[in-house]
């Protein structure tokens, strides 16, 4: 649970591979609030909204290549 009182829900990306690799995950209640699945306990980056939406949509695009 969250300070504000809005539960976590994470969600990775359905790219991610389930072997263990390198997975970040997302709390779709606060998009640009980022963990390493592998440490669901450690912390946590924020990203401000339009930080965020600037990398989401670069990365869709492709500008960071296969990732």
């Amino acid at each position: 649970m969250r300070a504000d009182g809005m539960p976590e829900n994470w969600v990775k990306s359905s790219y991610s591979n389930e072997d263990g690799g390198d997975c970040v995950e997302v709390d779709a209640n606060r998009p640009g609030t980022v963990r390493d699945s592998k440490d669901p306990d450690g912390p946590r980056l924020r990203f401000a909204p339009a930080s965020w939406a600037a990398f989401v949509s670069s990365a869709a695009a492709g500008e960071f290549g296969n990732i």
